[in-house]
């Protein structure tokens, strides 16, 4: 029986949250679908042209990203706190400006807004909210592969799923499984050649403005607290860790793990299995088994998935 998503995701409550939507029907984003032989590559760039309209919108600040092939990551902090600072004047802007009206003018449309007290704190609550914000994301997509395709019905499949990052090591975590997928994956050994990925991103701005490595980590689109590594930590620390989750590397000692690693305050041996816990040993949080065990009593059940590796993470 799947688990409602309200029970970890708590309405009016800010969190940072890795989402992951999956295609449905054998589609692809991007790349060469086998069945067909039509390529997609263009929609890439389309999911991140969409992540960047909505962030200016909602009140997130996304932290990582990373376009696959057939589904989507993200890494996602939604700050419900700055929301309620917004004047009603704001609310009303971003909102028409997420959703544009072809024949009426924006302005006239924000008026009429701000005569309807009760829908304006309505849309205000919606543009704090994770599941308003993955609709928002997905939905334009949907319909544009639709009408490429010639075809109704779901693009993306009906839930998203959501784990809870509990915590700034579990959001670090989080952060290099989602750049790391197109290494796993096998598209390609390079971060900077990981194309429609945060860590490219990162990398590039780095290599362009030195200045940028020594800055503290932020969200790249949005606005969100920032970690305590600098952005060029973060980027070390990620390339390291794809050279331990490699399959020809299972077992291995972790060697020359680099500084960036002693301020997350997880050892060597355990951060390769912490990341890659984010994709298969954690569901529906990710956190030291206290914080699981926690979460588990306040929404009536004895366990979480994930409490064993993380007791495993933290003997290690």
């Amino acid at each position: 029986m799947a688990t409602a998503r309200s029970l970890f995701v708590l309405e009016n409550t800010s969190g940072t949250y890795h989402c992951v939507s999956r295609c449905v029907r054998r589609a692809w984003l991007c790349g060469v679908d086998v069945y067909s032989g039509i390529d997609y590559s263009h929609r890439k760039t389309l999911v991140e042209q969409r992540l960047q309209e909505v962030a200016s919108c909602f009140s997130i600040g996304i932290y990582g990203y990373a376009v696959m092939s057939n589904h989507l990551h993200l890494v996602v902090h939604v700050d419900v706190n700055a929301a309620q600072q917004w004047s009603e004047e704001e609310v009303a802007e971003r909102w028409c400006r997420l959703f544009p009206c072809r024949n009426q003018n924006n302005e006239l449309r924000i008026q009429r807004l701000l005569k309807q007290v009760q829908r304006l704190a309505m849309l205000r609550q919606r543009l704090c909210s994770l599941s308003w914000l993955m609709r928002c994301v997905n939905e334009p997509i949907a319909r544009m592969a639709n009408q490429e395709d010639g075809c109704t019905g779901r693009f993306w499949e009906g839930r998203f799923k959501c784990q809870v990052l509990a915590d700034e090591l579990a959001v670090l975590a989080a952060m290099a499984y989602v750049d790391l997928n197109p290494i796993r994956a096998g598209m390609t050994v390079r971060l900077d050649h990981s194309h429609h990925t945060s860590i490219q991103r990162r990398v590039l701005t780095c290599r362009s403005d030195e200045t940028k490595a020594q800055q503290k980590l932020k969200p790249l689109l949005g606005l969100a607290p920032a970690l305590s590594l600098k952005q060029g930590d973060y980027i070390d620390l990620v390339q390291w860790t794809g050279q331990q989750v490699r399959a020809d590397k299972k077992g291995a000692i972790p060697k020359n793990a680099p500084p960036a690693l002693k301020k997350t305050g997880c050892s060597a041996e355990r951060w390769p299995t912490q990341v890659k816990a984010v994709g298969s040993g954690y569901w529906r949080m990710v956190g030291s088994a206290e914080q699981l065990l926690e979460k588990a009593e306040a929404v009536g059940q004895r366990w979480l998935k994930g409490v064993a590796i993380a007791r495993q993470i933290q003997k290690a």
